[in-house]
């Protein structure tokens, strides 16, 4: 014997709701990003703090290695100012066309960009007074090369900042690479390889998304 069917209940129309669905996926994506950009990006980073433990003022000289799309290339061209130079170095000229295409814009003359090699920055010798790598050492496979050129484009006297993500130490260098992370302990064992003197640990950075923690060292070429 056949049940009882149930009476359909009416669906109400989705037209209403569209306005909302589309709002949300406009505002989600910029949710998610906020804090890696304009005013939110800099409240974690502290870009001013990292530039002033690093002695740059107008005039100085600098490498950005690993620059990326150039968050910190165009802090640091604001410090230097006009009588400074910013070289922003990394391997995807994608990113590099985009730091042209700003600089222009904003007419920024002291900014260069650098086309590097995975095993070499591509800086003349002693051509910069500060070196700044920001969670961009865990990429570079080719890490002894990469460090020595480094040390080879900075002045004698000249100063190293490197960023990383932080990890416990302990394990073989290759399984921190999926990870985006680097012990600071393999950092100072490379800079020390390189020829580089360990000068102090500044205050790290979090990141508010999964309070990811960035230690913050600072070398010196003799």
């Amino acid at each position: 014997m056949r049940g009882r069917r149930c009476p359909l209940l009416p669906v109400p129309p989705l037209r209403p709701l569209l306005p909302v669905v589309l709002l949300l996926c406009l505002l989600l994506p910029g949710l998610v990003v906020s804090q890696d950009s304009g005013a939110a990006r800099d409240a974690w980073q502290r870009p001013a703090e990292v530039m002033d433990a690093l002695g740059i003022a107008p005039g100085t000289v600098v490498a950005d290695v690993g620059s990326g799309s150039g968050y910190f290339t165009f802090h640091l061209a604001a410090r230097v100012g006009p009588t400074g130079k910013v070289y922003a170095v990394d391997i995807d000229d994608g990113d590099l066309g985009r730091i042209r295409r700003r600089a222009t814009k904003e007419g920024l003359a002291q900014i260069e960009t650098v086309l590097g090699a995975r095993d070499d920055p591509r800086l003349a010798p002693e051509s910069v007074d500060v070196a700044l790598v920001v969670n961009a050492y865990h990429e570079m496979r080719d890490y002894d090369a990469m460090m020595s050129g480094i040390f080879r484009a900075l002045k004698p006297g000249g100063r190293f900042g490197i960023i990383e993500a932080a990890d416990e130490p302990g394990k073989p260098r290759e399984s921190y690479y999926g990870r985006h992370r680097l012990p600071e302990e393999i950092v100072r064992e490379d800079a020390a390889r390189a020829g580089f003197r360990f000068l102090r640990e500044e205050p790290g950075l979090t990141r508010p998304s999964g309070r990811k923690v960035f230690y913050f060292l600072v070398f010196e070429k003799p």
